[in-house]
């Protein structure tokens, strides 16, 4: 099924058609919670005791799709569209050379270390056995570098393309006319709107020094309010408007298709899609941390966005028994390439 939907996919995704936004989320009740491998740490704000959540499967009927094979299914198209399901993942660049110089990034566009590319690498291994029909990244190169090093390590061996439509002559001069390689292509859209926020007059800052100039509640302030910028720079709630707003017009309509999609992206924009995906508060975002490097899973299904935590590689048994239908798409990479 997905390989029938790339045969169209050039057209369609170079005009990024609109999404309808309207999902029905789950409710988050974390107050602060930090992403970790396969558990969350859930901290309690009067006690300060941690307790360790371990991540809960499902046993979905539904089934995610890939070219791998396509049974045909006697059903209604309103059967259909109600069984449509499709996994998301949300990857953090990995450590970049500012991260690694404990610098103010923000918008300033700076690459990976070996570190970084080494925590790439190992994303793509915990989500090797997870379909992967579309991937946006931002505009940034940390973070497309960790996409296409995170796919290099796939099982299914499809190649990411980047696709150009700044002007038409890029349209033109990227056009693929092998039917059968587009099969084995996966679309590569990039945005500013994934961006990390933009940390204004802090940008290439020591963030140590920063904090001895202007006093630490000050930078504090500035690093971890919900809508309080730093000179000349974003907050995060305006960070949010734009990274919420592409995700509902642009990405939310490739899941309801049934696309399975990730997303390659910044702490701070990342933050933004998950406070709306969770229904966080702004005060509930403030306290969220992301790993570089550490892929997060949500499976999409019935209008709902289902949060699976962080896959822990291809290795462990059951590992992908998330749900039934990834537990399905496993097997059929094995049967295929064993």
């Amino acid at each position: 099924m997905a390989a029938a939907v790339f045969h169209q996919s050039l057209g369609t995704f170079l005009t990024h058609g609109q999404a309808n936004s309207s999902s029905n989320l789950s409710k988050s009740n974390s107050k602060c919670f930090k992403v970790e491998v396969g558990v969350f740490r859930k901290m309690s704000p009067r006690s300060g005791n941690m307790n360790v959540t371990a991540i809960q499967a499902s046993s979905s009927q539904t089934s995610i799709s890939d070219p791998i094979s396509s049974p045909s299914i006697n059903t209604t198209e309103d059967s259909q569209k109600k069984q449509k399901e499709a996994a998301l993942i949300l990857i953090r660049h990995g450590e970049s050379l500012w991260n690694e110089k404990n610098l103010f990034t923000g918008c300033v566009d700076v690459p990976l270390t070996k570190k970084g590319v080494e925590e790439a690498i190992e994303a793509g291994k915990r989500i090797s056995n997870i379909p992967v029909d579309m991937i946006y990244t931002s505009s940034l190169i940390r973070a497309q570098m960790t996409a296409m090093l995170a796919m290099t390590q796939h099982r299914r061996k499809k190649v990411p393309v980047i696709i150009h439509n700044e002007t038409e002559q890029a349209r033109v001069w990227s056009q693929i006319f092998s039917e059968e390689t587009k099969k084995q292509s996966i679309p590569v859209i990039a945005s500013w709107r994934l961006n990390e926020r933009m940390y204004g007059e802090l940008q290439g800052l020591n963030k140590q020094e920063t904090a001895e100039r202007y006093g630490k509640e000050q930078v504090h302030k500035w690093r971890r309010s919900y809508d309080i910028p730093p000179p000349n720079g974003e907050s995060l709630e305006m960070c949010a408007e734009r990274a919420v707003a592409y995700f509902k017009d642009q990405i939310v309509s490739q899941l309801q298709s049934g696309k399975n999609v990730m997303i390659s992206a910044h702490g701070n924009s990342l933050r933004s899609i998950i406070m709306y995906l969770d229904k966080l508060t702004s005060q509930e975002v403030i306290s969220l941390e992301l790993s570089t490097g550490i892929p997060m899973l949500y499976i999409f299904k019935g209008g709902n966005f289902i949060r699976r935590g962080s896959p822990a590689g291809p290795s462990e048994a059951g590992v992908y028994a998330y749900t039934r239908s990834l537990a399905l798409y496993r097997q059929k990479l094995d049967e295929m390439l064993n």
